[in-house]
């Protein structure tokens, strides 16, 4: 799935990916660049997610940031407050930036999504009323720490201003109201709650209610239009990993579990004129269409991409099985338009397997994510490399963003004989689980697995296990370090779902994974060279890891030597 690139791009196989699941383990956020106004005025003053400061992160940071703002590049601006905030975890006014840039990243991709307008415009003010109880009731039933109403509340209401002083929902929620008087309306209503006491969720719910009643009085705003954003700012205010999800995206959520998806078979990264394509499936219609990798698609169903925007563009190239739809491509030489159909592809999890080195027997399989098919397809893969010959394997999890707990500890299984692979823990009791090995046949190869800072998740429970378990040696960067799990919830009455953080999971030795990581037993440096592209450089990792898998195989023929004349004498 990620898919990564990086643990900051947008991605689709068209389909924004998330490494999902029903207990899953994810990386942050498939960010997709896109952007409202970011001017002061629009900047919350009271909920606590405003963003007055300045950056205590160095000059570098405060200017980008500035710049992707002012161009309404809210999902650039996230990708760099995130990554700052690795650096600098408990700085505040990059959390706030953060949160800030988060809510506008989030409504745009909402109002770009035919799904949740559909919602909108089909849900009556009763129905969205009880989705935002169902959601505050899912938040304190399963919800890792204990909810902080206020909080809760406090983003509800931020998220609906940045909203009413968006042109993209105005014309679809307030089309004769402008910009000045829907702050004014959304004022008056700040004021008229001002001295409220949220306290619990009954609390939070009557403030969404009084709220959500008194603008469709003033301005006649729809109920669930303002219920929607109370929803989605309970869901901003909790982590960035907790995110609501449309009936769209809630279905796709569910067919990357399984391991396929209705779709065209690429990875997209949104522009603000084209949409890049990262990487094509290659068995996918876009693949056998013959769209390569850093294709630019300028226009869908002749509509360009720089006039309807990248998001709007992204939610176009999704659609029924068996539908067409034309892909216009800029190459540099010149407009290439193909009709394409859409159609079920099957997601690789295991994308690449063979012999790096033959005489020596070191086998490779790169493992691009964690699903259902993970455990299976490595299977086949491990078979399909001792029929070969392999004698030491090098499993590469950089740039895997994670994927299902579930699969990540049936991997892990195939090498640990015994003893703790995860254990995971949450306010629930029950998310409070051990994961021990319990297979009764393991692979005893030697083995090496590469990591990056871009192996995150599920990833790195792989990798804690193995570096834990004492059963393997970690080559690369340290991993991302996020160490909690999510859970996908249904919506019972809109047709949606929330991902929630229900627990954090620690290595075999109890370590937490959050903010820390998984550390490499050997480190790799790689510098660029003068003349050098990240596209014809050496992989470095790769190569330390294929030596490291050969001396494996050295001292594995020294140990049993060995044994043998110990025997023997």
């Amino acid at each position: 799935m990620d898919y990564l690139l990086s643990a900051n791009r947008a991605r689709s196989l068209v389909k924004y990916k998330l490494p999902c699941a029903l207990l899953a383990v994810f990386l942050w956020g498939a960010l997709l660049t896109q952007g409202v106004s970011a001017q002061a005025d629009s900047e919350p003053k009271t909920s606590g997610v405003d963003s007055a400061g300045k950056l205590d992160v160095g000059n570098s940071v405060r200017q980008q940031g500035e710049i992707f703002e002012s161009q309404k590049q809210w999902g650039e601006a996230l990708a760099l407050y995130q990554n700052a905030l690795k650096a600098n975890p408990d700085d505040r006014t990059l959390q706030l930036k953060q949160a800030f840039a988060r809510i506008h990243f989030d409504l745009d991709r909402r109002y770009a999504d035919t799904s949740f307008i559909k919602t909108i415009k089909s849900t009556d003010a009763n129905t969205s009323m009880n989705v935002y109880a169902e959601v505050l009731l899912k938040i304190q039933s399963y919800y890792v720490d204990d909810p902080n109403w206020a909080n809760i509340v406090n983003y509800g209401l931020t998220s609906l201003k940045v909203a009413m002083q968006s042109d993209g929902f105005r014309q679809i929620n307030l089309p004769t109201v402008s910009k000045e008087s829907a702050l004014e309306f959304y004022l008056q209503a700040e004021q008229r709650l001002s001295n409220v006491a949220v306290r619990s969720r009954n609390d939070a719910f009557t403030v969404a209610r009084e709220t959500a009643s008194f603008l469709n009085q003033q301005c006649g705003m729809s109920s669930q239009a303002v219920m929607y954003e109370f929803v989605c700012g309970a869901i901003s205010a909790l982590d960035p990993y907790s995110a609501f999800m449309s009936s769209n995206q809630y279905s796709e959520t569910m067919s990357q579990i399984e391991g396929n998806f209705v779709g065209l078979g690429v990875e997209l990264r949104t522009q603000a004129e084209y949409l890049e394509i990262v990487s094509v499936i290659s068995k996918g219609p876009a693949g056998m269409g013959g769209i390569l990798q850093g294709d630019r698609i300028v226009a869908v169903d002749n509509q360009l991409v720089s006039e309807i925007g990248s998001n709007r563009a992204a939610d176009m190239m999704r659609g029924l099985e068996g539908s067409q739809i034309l892909i216009s491509l800029d190459r540099g030489n010149g407009i290439k338009t193909l009709r394409l159909e859409r159609r079920r592809v099957d997601i690789p999890s295991v994308d690449q397997v063979g012999l790096v080195d033959n005489v020596s027997g070191v086998g490779y399989i790169k493992l691009t994510n964690f699903q259902k098919t993970t455990a299976a397809d490595f299977d086949a893969a491990l078979w399909k490399l001792h029929a070969q010959g392999m004698r030491s394997l090098i499993v590469d999890v950089r740039g895997n963003p994670g994927g299902l707990l579930s699969a990540s500890v049936e991997v892990a299984d195939r090498f640990v004989r015994k003893g703790v692979i995860v254990s995971t823990k949450g306010r629930n009791p029950m998310e409070d689980f051990v994961h021990r090995a319990n297979l009764s046949g393991t692979w005893d190869v030697p083995l090496v697995v590469l990591v990056d800072e871009n192996s995150a998740s599920a990833s790195e429970i792989f990798a804690a296990a193995i570096r834990d378990n004492k059963r393997g040696t970690i080559v690369g960067n340290q991993s991302y370090g996020k160490g909690s799990v999510q859970g996908i919830f249904p919506l019972n009455v809109s047709g949606g779902g929330v991902r929630l953080t229900t627990a954090k999971f620690y290595s075999p030795t109890g370590q937490a994974i959050s903010r820390v990581g998984v550390k490499a037993d050997i480190v790799i440096q790689e510098v660029m060279r003068p003349g050098e592209t990240t596209d014809s450089r050496e992989d470095t990792g790769l190569r330390i890891g294929i030596k490291t898998a050969q001396q494996k195989i050295v001292d594995r023929n020294a140990a049993l030597q060995s044994q043998a004349s110990s025997v023997g004498g």
